[in-house]
């Protein structure tokens, strides 16, 4: 559903448009800004002009997590938001901010997984880090099936409450999992989860068997993560110097795939295309996704991204990529009759 047309383009943009996220009212940018290299792989200062570049291009929706940091430490990449919001120039007002809770940021048993006081208190320690009073959409990094949904809402409702928390989505959950969730909530009379973000890409297509179906159902808006399979599906085949240590760590990877990437990179050059964009672009086509999540290192990744935003697909390439890498149909007519 696109809420914005080009009437709304703000100087520097693309053809930007907007969708609700899921069933909510909220308008998110169709591409998703991952900052998972920030602070770590890419400095703040050069973090702080990819993410106003974002903002140029109409680019509103972003996406970080509490232990983002990694070789900088556990927490750094919200830090790294924080002094940019800390900016100014109406930053963090026009922005959709998305953050994770679930994995350790100590070794202390209760700083983990989905408990109502890890929920809360995570939730208190990013909004210190990242300098704002308030979290747009709260993601759940994984399934705790160790903690009951009750429980969970309950320490979500109680966000909502404090104006702390806005939305509540999901990651890396199954298709029962978001049943289970949003049913728990419908008994309580909370909204429940309006995101899911999922592993979806043209090699990776198994949400499509119960996660989108089910994610429909509910009106829980897809964003999927990784979705360039790791640089697999942005032409690693051409001899491209700069992509040489990215080559050799996936040199398996790219052997087992080989076939289907030799076809995708075939068709990609004879429709003038490249393969990146064709990639974000299929995933725009796919019913039920709300934005694909882009984590660029430098500016030329940003803006990388930022073409898929302008490649329309006809049905004859959409079904020509499907032929290339063949998906699911929804279970259980996969599988059965």
């Amino acid at each position: 559903m696109s809420v914005c047309g080009t009437a709304d383009r703000v100087p520097g943009s693309v053809d930007v448009e907007y969708t609700h996220l899921g069933r909510s009212g909220l308008s998110v940018s169709r591409l998703c800004l991952g900052t998972m290299n920030f602070g770590w792989k890419t400095e703040e200062a050069d973090a702080h002009a990819v993410m106003d570049r974002a903002h140029d291009a109409g680019v509103n929706f972003f996406d970080t997590a509490n232990v983002y940091g990694f070789e900088a430490g556990k927490g750094r990449t919200e830090e790294v938001l924080g002094t940019w919001f800390a900016q100014g120039g109406d930053r963090r007002e026009r922005t959709v901010l998305a953050t994770k809770v679930y994995g350790g940021m100590s070794d202390w048993p209760n700083d983990t997984f989905l408990s109502a006081r890890n929920v809360v208190r995570a939730c208190d320690a990013s909004l210190r880090r990242m300098q704002t009073d308030w979290i747009d959409l709260y993601q759940f990094h994984h399934v705790d099936l160790a903690t009951p949904w009750e429980e969970i809402w309950q320490a979500c409702e109680t966000l909502v409450a404090q104006g702390k928390v806005l939305y509540v989505g999901s990651s890396n959950h199954a298709a029962w999992q978001l049943a289970a969730a949003n049913e728990a909530a419908a008994r309580r009379h909370f909204l429940g989860l309006v995101s899911e973000q999922s592993h979806y890409n043209l090699l990776t297509r198994h949400v499509e068997l119960e996660v989108l179906p089910a994610a429909r159902h509910y009106g829980i808006g897809i964003i999927p993560w990784s979705p360039l399979a790791q640089g697999l599906l942005a032409g690693v085949l051409g001899d491209q110097e700069g992509d040489r240590r990215h080559l050799e760590r996936n040199r398996e990877r790219i052997e087992r795939h080989r076939p289907a990437l030799q076809a995708f990179e075939d068709s990609c050059r004879e429709w003038g295309l490249a393969p990146a964009d064709v990639a974000l672009a299929w995933l725009l086509h796919q019913d039920g996704v709300t934005a694909p999540i882009v984590g660029p290192r430098t500016m030329t990744q940003l803006e990388g991204s930022l073409a898929a935003l302008e490649v329309t697909l006809e049905q004859a390439q959409l079904d020509r990529l499907d032929e290339v890498f063949p998906g699911f149909r929804a279970a259980p007519m996969e599988y059965a009759w």
